[in-house]
């Protein structure tokens, strides 16, 4: 069944390969695109419709309704942060549609704390060769970031 995952945030859509942590880069976590955001503030919205599974202040997983789940990790090292600059809008265990706001932040705040904004946007337990059709360059929120196969 194909899918299509949407941009949770609005800025700029990059490759994995670009994404300033090791894990994240070499597509240990799995493959998909990440989003170097605008630095304002803005909420991270659901890329996908399903259950929210996790939900952290830093990051989030979404199941849809056929068990695929795509991670949405808000910034890099930002876990020791241990919250702070992170406003959970949604509930853990909550079925969300895509677009909807999961979490509000501001990316210019976590870059001038000395940690970088990107935020990688994962296939969990995909195969590499099922995601193409990566976006890059400027993006709106919700618009299409990659087609899962």
């Amino acid at each position: 069944m194909d899918m299509y995952v949407s941009t949770p945030l609005s800025g700029t859509a990059i490759t994995l390969a670009e994404v300033p942590d090791p894990v994240f880069s070499a597509s240990m976590v799995g493959p998909g695109a990440a989003i170097d955001p605008e630095r304002r503030e803005q909420a991270a919205l659901a890329p996908i419709a399903g259950t929210l599974v996790k939900l952290k202040p830093h990051a989030f997983v979404i199941i849809d309704a056929g068990g695929r789940g795509v991670l949405v990790h808000l910034g890099i090292d930002t876990v020791n942060l241990e919250g702070a600059g992170f406003e959970l809008i949604a509930v853990e265990g909550e079925t969300v549609v895509a677009g909807q706001p999961v979490i509000t932040w501001n990316p210019a705040d976590i870059e001038a704390g000395g940690l970088s904004p990107i935020c990688p946007v994962i296939a969990l337990d995909a195969e590499a060769d099922r995601i193409g059709a990566l976006a890059l360059g400027p993006v709106r929120a919700g618009d299409q970031l990659f087609h899962w196969r």
